[in-house]
């Protein structure tokens, strides 16, 4: 499906980056915090935050760091009110960007977001500028080894997926926003933690980008993930694999 190689790649280039171990915790722990303040303070019975405890783990976070900033959002401590807000845009090479943030300043983030498409060939849309040229799903990662492609498409189908991408490095899983969270449950007692699941900007279209375009491209969305108030940034491109490791050598 489109976009997925894309996701992967970004994933792979971002990793052999090395991860920028405190605004990424930052993210994380901004996450949380909203997770528990628009549901139940208790993963359990909060998808939401059951979701955001979980790649809160992945990524090496302490349970006690996770348990502190949860109980810190349940008794309204933190001060910060964060508000969640979605921009879209037009990078360079007419690449559609989806931009999910959360912020305790929509005046300040939306400023800075504008900043960082003019400087990177860009330019900031109104809302629903470039989100029908993406579809909403619940997207689901294992790696290869968790199981067979036989075996993970037969548990995801069951479960009540939509469509299941197997390759030699990873097993990725789409589903609906409605059956997101029961697909993803079903597969975790099956097969353990996922790598990632959560919900995303999927395209239905993509533009193809060599190396040059891609440069550019990637530039911009390095520049939007530095941002302490974004959390998600999605773009309808794809690129080679040849290509993006250069990229990642770089």
């Amino acid at each position: 499906m489109a976009g997925h190689s894309h996701a992967k790649n970004i994933m792979h280039r971002k990793a052999a980056q090395g991860a920028k171990k405190a605004r990424a915790f930052g993210k994380l722990i901004r996450e949380i915090t909203v997770s528990a303040r628009t549901g139940l303070p208790d993963p359990a019975m909060n998808p939401r935050l059951r979701a955001a405890v979980k790649a809160a783990l992945t990524a090496n976070m302490t349970r006690e760091t996770i348990d502190r900033a949860i109980k810190r959002a349940a008794q309204g401590g933190g001060g910060e009110d964060y508000q969640e807000v979605r921009y879209e845009g037009y990078g360079p090479h007419g690449v559609a960007v989806i931009v999910e943030a959360l912020t305790d300043n929509r005046n300040r983030t939306a400023g800075d977001v504008r900043s960082i498409f003019g400087k990177h060939g860009g330019a900031l849309g109104e809302t629903g500028s470039v989100a029908f040229q993406f579809e909403r799903k619940g997207v689901i990662r294992y790696p290869a080894a968790a199981a067979s492609a036989d075996a993970m498409l037969e548990a995801a189908i069951e479960a009540g997926a939509e469509d299941v991408d197997s390759d030699a490095e990873a097993h990725e899983v789409t589903t609906s926003i409605e059956d997101f969270f029961a697909v993803r449950d079903a597969l975790e007692a099956r097969f353990g933690g996922a790598e990632i699941a959560k919900l995303e900007w999927l395209p239905s279209t993509t533009v193809d980008l060599d190396e040059e375009r891609a440069a550019a491209v990637l530039k911009l969305i390095d520049a939007l993930d530095d941002n302490d108030d974004v959390q998600a940034v999605h773009a309808n491109f794809e690129v080679s694999e040849d290509v993006m490791q250069r990229l990642s050598a770089a």
